[in-house]
């Protein structure tokens, strides 16, 4: 049996990667395993029949400045396990999986929406993916229901 050593936990700022952060907190708390925050985010690109439009430079740092706030807010109450954030950009399902080599990690943890049906498929899961075509185990965490 493989000891943890490494967690990433993908984010995307939903309750559901709120729960997630929570409980991969806990599990590093108990193995002793660094945590690493990831979020992935793809700058947006409007397509035209001559071509594309990308935001300007300036969108793109203010866009990557509020997200790196946001990774801060939800790191700060697990400042004590020395929390890594990390922002990439791409896919969210590609950006996982490479990270889980860049870093190592040994485990992943995700969130889940829970969505089902036509949401489901319009929507697609990124959860779905990384527990299909991951090289390392993956925890899903479902979102807490309301009482």
């Amino acid at each position: 049996m493989t000891l943890i050593k490494k967690i990433l936990c993908a984010v995307d700022f939903s309750e559901a990667s709120e729960e997630a952060v929570r409980y991969a907190a806990g599990l590093a708390r108990q193995t002793g395993a660094e945590l690493h925050l990831v979020h992935a985010f793809q700058i947006p690109m409007l397509a035209l029949p001559d071509g594309a439009v990308l935001p300007s430079p300036e969108w793109t740092a203010s866009a990557s400045q509020k997200l790196q706030a946001g990774l801060k807010e939800l790191s700060a109450p697990y400042t004590q396990l020395g929390v890594q954030t990390h922002l990439v950009d791409g896919q969210a399902h590609a950006e996982i999986e490479r990270m889980v080599g860049e870093i190592g990690a040994d485990l992943v943890v995700i969130g889940t929406h829970g969505r089902t049906g036509f949401a489901h498929l319009l929507m697609g899961s990124v959860a779905e993916r990384i527990v299909r075509t991951s090289r390392v185990p993956v925890i899903t965490v479902p979102m807490k229901k309301p009482d």
